[in-house]
């Protein structure tokens, strides 16, 4: 099953009222529908998605290659196991959420094509009231939540970041950005640079490598890449001995994130054995005399930008084989044929494709009220990366960069559900995360430390960020390895929670 099959069914009404909406039907939305379902049975919810299917990112990007950047064990939920490859397509991630979707009935819950235009706050009435366009029909609908669960995503899919180079105009060829890759583009025999260095580029550039007559990379410094089979086989010889794939998919999990949260620690304790071990991975594929030191050497430590896993090395191959180049060497200019680069090399190219990155969107870029007051996310100090200062019924998903992303949505969905039924216990409408006494003099600083994590994304978007606090609780660590242990345990009576309100009432217009 592809998953496109599943229908999510019309809406009836202008105005509906749920108690927990749901934005983005991606991985961490289908997600927390399957824990609403599961572990909050008699609330309702409803999931709205502003494409025409589930997928997020694994829908929307089209470029040739595309898959998965860390394994499937860990970025697969825990609750369905993975019995794929490690590494996997956007297709086969896409057959797998929608096995999620239809095994667990939760496509009558999702609306696609419903795109929310903003949310507004009202403490009187403990209410979210969202304006949201049908896409079918472009029509304003009108929705109302107690709770609202955001599962967005973290970048805009429609802007991606691409830099404004000299003389772009007077190029001859396409300029192509992966995000917005054209559906009938040919490639056969074409000359293409592709410019990055990152895992869209480790990507793009072995897919293509066969078709065109030669891809360079072109990049400004090296990225780091863990070459290795696209194979686990602890998991190839436990299916092989009959073991369930249950139990298969947690022990690979656990052996994976051992393995994951070793790697962390030694590059932060072992930095030169590590970058080395790195090195020798890529050595391996393309020799002893290929100039890794300049091309494939980074400035900085192992995991202070996302490492991308190369399976079965097949960017490595592409270069070795001599289908594909690397160049690395800054942009002084596009040229009628190509790029000049400031080292006074021209590179001839039919295509280019802008590997650049992505720009960040904080909450979907989605205009947010509170009492009638607009809210500046980069005004608010983060709750543990899941919940903001000033911001009532709310929480973002936003993953991990040294695990997978799937990881926390899981870790929120319990913590989420838990949440509302405490405030059910309660008796109360309104949940809002606060300093604490201890907390109002302590520093208040950006997102996330730059010199422990530091992509161009990031970097370029800290600004709309919400800021994280000098205390633990006040910051996302991105440790998933200590937060498993932490967020099941907090307690949600803790001085931080401030808790309000009446049990909420249901509009009259409400149709749950």
């Amino acid at each position: 099953m592809t998953g496109t099959e599943t229908k999510a069914r019309p809406a009836e009404a202008k105005v509906e009222h749920f108690d927990v909406l749901i934005a983005g039907a991606g991985i961490s939305g289908v997600g927390a529908a399957y824990h609403m379902k599961t572990q909050c049975p008699g609330k309702s919810y409803v999931v709205l998605e502003k494409l025409e299917s589930f997928g997020g990112t694994w829908l929307w990007h089209k470029y040739p290659g595309i898959r998965s950047d860390s394994d499937l064990y860990t970025f697969g939920y825990r609750f369905k196991p993975w019995t794929g490859t490690p590494i996997a397509t956007a297709e086969e991630i896409r057959n797998y959420m929608g096995e999620v979707i239809e095994e667990n009935d939760l496509g009558q819950h999702i609306r696609y094509g419903h795109q929310i235009l903003s949310a507004e706050w009202s403490s009187k009435d403990s209410l979210w009231t969202l304006k949201v366009r049908r896409a079918e029909t472009d029509e304003v609908l009108t929705f109302t939540c107690n709770f609202l669960w955001m599962c967005q995503g973290y970048y805009n899919y429609t802007k991606p970041y691409t830099p404004d180079w000299p003389d772009m105009d007077k190029f001859k060829g396409q300029i192509i950005h992966p995000q917005l890759w054209p559906d009938d583009l040919d490639l056969k025999g074409k000359k293409v640079v592709c410019i990055g260095s990152g895992a869209t580029t480790a990507t793009v550039v072995p897919a293509i490598a066969g078709e065109v007559e030669h891809v360079t990379v072109l990049q400004r410094s090296p990225t780091y890449f863990i070459p290795g089979r696209n194979e686990n086989e602890m998991v190839t010889e436990l299916e092989k001995i009959g073991i369930d794939w249950d139990t298969i998919h947690r022990i690979a999990r656990q052996k994976v994130l051992f393995d994951q949260h070793d790697f962390t620690r030694r590059c932060l304790e072992e930095e030169d054995v590590v970058t080395e071990e790195l090195l020798e991975g890529v050595k391996a594929f393309l020799g002893e005399d290929y100039p890794i030191d300049k091309h494939f050497t980074p400035r900085y430590r192992p995991w202070r930008q996302r490492i991308a896993f190369v399976p079965d090395g097949d960017l490595f191959q592409g270069i070795a084989s001599g289908k594909a180049s690397v160049v690395t060497d800054e942009i002084e200019r596009f040229t009628e044929n190509g790029i000049l680069t400031k080292g006074g090399q021209e590179l001839e190219a039919d295509i280019v494709i802008t590997a650049t990155g992505f720009n960040l969107s904080v909450l979907g870029d989605i205009p947010f009220t509170v009492d009638d007051k607009p809210v500046d996310f980069s005004d608010t100090v983060t709750y543990r990366g899941m919940m903001f200062t000033g911001v009532p019924n709310m929480a973002w998903v936003f993953g991990y960069f040294r695990a997978s992303w799937t990881l926390r949505v899981d870790l929120m969905g319990d913590f989420i559900t838990r949440l509302l039924k405490h405030m059910d216990e309660k008796g109360v409408s309104q949940v809002r995360v606060k300093l604490r006494e201890e907390d109002k003099d302590m520093e208040i600083l950006p997102w996330i430390d730059p010199e422990d994590f530091n992509p161009g994304y990031l970097m370029r978007s800290m600004h709309l960020l919400p800021k994280r606090g000098s205390k633990y609780i006040w910051q996302h660590t991105q440790d998933y390895w200590n937060e498993k242990e932490e967020i099941p345990n907090i307690d949600l009576d803790s001085e931080e929670f401030d808790y309000s309100g009446q049990k909420a009432k249901t509009p009259e217009t409400a149709d749950a």
